[in-house]
């Protein structure tokens, strides 16, 4: 499996470490225990129709979800930036099912739709 490339945690200064671990870490560690809490959780913001388009994909599938909204296009772009840091993810809505990442829509729908969602829910 590829993975994308990162900057090497060697070639971080501590100062930019320290800086980078600050950043919004109330709403990263909102979001991590979320997920490692909940089933599936589905991470957005308002006037995104991705999100609104798998929220109602889940409730159409009857599958329970708990959804952390992150503000609009206009406001909080900060925490959601923390969020995709921290995801690696670089859109909204991050998916996660059973801590794991499934992704946005696209992946989430093609989950729903060729079963491997609801496999891995019943794990």
């Amino acid at each position: 499996m590829n993975t994308r490339s990162l900057l090497e945690a060697s070639r971080i200064s501590p100062t930019a470490t320290q800086k980078m671990a600050e950043f919004h870490a109330d709403v990263v560690a909102e979001v991590q225990a979320t997920v490692a809490r909940d089933p599936v959780v589905v991470v957005g913001m308002s006037q995104n129709p991705h999100v609104k388009n798998v929220r109602r994909a889940l409730k159409d599938a009857a599958i329970e979800f708990t959804y952390l909204e992150y503000g609009s296009y206009f406001s909080q772009w900060k925490p959601r930036l923390a969020i995709k840091l921290w995801s690696g993810w670089p859109t909204f809505p991050q998916v996660f099912v059973r801590g794991v990442l499934l992704g946005g829509e696209d992946l989430t729908k093609a989950a729903l739709a060729d079963g491997t969602l609801k496999a891995r829910l019943a794990q």
